[in-house]
């Protein structure tokens, strides 16, 4: 595998990592609850924390699920 090849992938994980970075920062200026949704658990301790986003990855796999599932359909 050629250098050139794998650094085409790289810049296109790096893109693909801002545009998700970039949804999460407008969704939570526009007010929706990602990270706070039921089943979302948090445990504080006295020298910790722990944060399991469960219902705010349920949610985000059935949308891109969704999404992946409409763009292959149209694809055809």
């Amino acid at each position: 595998m050629p250098f050139s090849y794998l650094g085409r992938i790289l810049i296109g994980a790096g893109l693909v990592l801002i545009v998700i970075g970039a949804v999460f920062v407008f969704a939570s200026r526009a007010g929706l609850p990602l990270g706070r949704l039921p089943g979302d658990v948090t445990y504080r301790g006295s020298r910790f924390t722990v944060f399991a986003p469960l219902g705010t990855s349920l949610l985000l796999s059935v949308l891109l699920s969704l999404l992946v599932y409409l763009i292959m359909r149209f694809r055809r």
